[in-house]
């Protein structure tokens, strides 16, 4: 069990997948790069890179590209396969597999509450 507090930390934000590429030479990894509404000082948009071990579950991961789901985007970055993943996408799974997606189109950036 965890207090509010503590879940209160996640900041899980709705992202827009902008690209998807395999990582070479890993089974299960993908290269995402996610618009979070992040911007810099210029208002120029600042996506981020997430490295997510979902490529089994995609025969063709260009379909991911335009879709919306929640990222957790305060998780401390970390390399994996040599990329810096800035962020994990949230999911169902188990015997099964499911991305989540909001109902209806959400500004990138929309916060998850």
């Amino acid at each position: 069990m965890i207090n509010y507090d503590d879940f209160a930390k996640l900041d899980i934000k709705i992202g827009t997948i902008l690209s998807v590429e395999i990582v070479e030479d890993a089974d299960k990894l993908l290269k995402l790069t996610v618009d979070i509404g992040e911007s810099d000082e210029e208002g120029n948009k600042r996506p981020r890179q997430i490295i997510s071990g979902i490529r089994e579950f995609f025969s063709e991961p260009e379909v991911l590209v335009g879709k919306q789901c929640p990222f957790l985007v305060n998780l401390e970055p970390r390399v994996i396969r040599g990329f810096e993943s800035q962020g994990m996408i949230l999911a169902a799974g188990g015997e099964e597999f499911a991305l989540l997606h909001p109902s209806t189109e959400l500004a990138a950036g929309t916060k998850i509450r």
